[in-house]
């Protein structure tokens, strides 16, 4: 990520599969079947909000019960 795209509080596609590690496909289907963070569509492209992000992370790792159970 360039250090404007780092500044912004939005992220693409792209910049969240890159956050992932991940394929933008891979974004795609999760933002479709309703399991990805929170986006919104600024003409052809889907932008994330930063916070939103966050939060989707630290959900996911508060549901990963076998990731819980390792670090106890």
């Amino acid at each position: 990520m360039s250090q404007n795209i780092a500044d912004s509080p939005f992220l693409s596609t792209q910049d969240l599969a890159a956050l992932l590690k991940t394929t933008t496909n891979a974004v795609h289907i999760l933002r479709h079947r309703g399991r990805g963070p929170q986006g919104f569509r600024r003409g052809r492209n889907v932008l994330y909000r930063r916070e939103a992000v966050e939060a989707w992370l630290k959900a996911q790792e508060a549901n990963d019960r076998l990731g819980q159970r390792a670090a106890a």
